[in-house]
């Protein structure tokens, strides 16, 4: 997925393929100035990979906050994300959204028309992550979350009609290489560069995303 639509380029944070957690979590700190902070982890039972909440019917095994007051815990330090990891070096990697990004969520059905479509129009994107659950999360300037759904409004579509959802304060996402239990990694679908490292406003790319969404809303 990482090469898909010819959206992408050199990453400017190294590829996270034979990485440590640890390693990608300080990166992201390091390099892109984004807040990280350890979410669960998987353990292997009984030859199962269960999530290190321990309940056996987690929805996100190994993907979610380890503790609830995980807003407090984020940081954008990478002395203090090492720290963190050292602690529990398994823990999947989560970026609070809010704060040097906001995300728009959308099915990966509709992200990568949305993408195709972005490509034409010679729109600049910021990083899109692609998830094992089927969901893409488009990184946008912090903000998003608060205007979305007038923007959706506008271009003539309810918000409640589509899934198209935008995380702000509050929230958070999974980044690559954090795994969802036994159905696999996130990836980047568009990785972070130098060249993305200034990041769309959400206005900037609604129109495509909300037609993708809507389209397949109508299916």
């Amino acid at each position: 997925m990482e090469e898909t639509m010819g959206v992408t380029s050199a990453a400017h944070i190294p590829k996270q393929r034979g990485e440590s957690l640890l390693d990608t979590a300080v990166r992201y700190a390091e390099e892109r100035h984004w807040d990280v902070f350890p979410g669960t982890w998987l353990e292997s039972v009984e030859g199962a990979e269960i999530c290190s909440c321990g309940d056996a019917a987690c929805t996100t095994p190994g993907s979610h906050p380890a503790r609830e007051d995980w807003a407090t815990q984020a940081t954008g330090s990478a002395t203090v994300a090492r720290r963190l990891w050292n602690k529990q070096p398994k823990s999947s990697i989560l970026l609070p959204t809010g704060r040097t990004f906001d995300a728009i969520d959308v099915p990966e059905t509709a992200g990568f028309l949305a993408l195709a479509r972005m490509e034409r129009m010679e729109l600049t994107l910021g990083p899109v992550t692609c998830t094992p659950d089927r969901r893409m999360q488009f990184f946008v300037l912090p903000g998003a979350a608060a205007k979305v759904p007038d923007l959706v409004r506008k271009l003539g579509w309810p918000p409640a009609a589509i899934d198209l959802v935008a995380l702000g304060e509050g929230t958070y996402v999974a980044a690559p290489p954090t795994r969802f239990g036994a159905t696999g990694a996130v990836q980047w679908a568009c990785r972070p560069t130098a060249a993305n490292r200034w990041l769309p406003d959400a206005e900037e790319i609604i129109s495509p995303l909300a037609y993708a969404c809507g389209r397949e809303a109508r299916r």
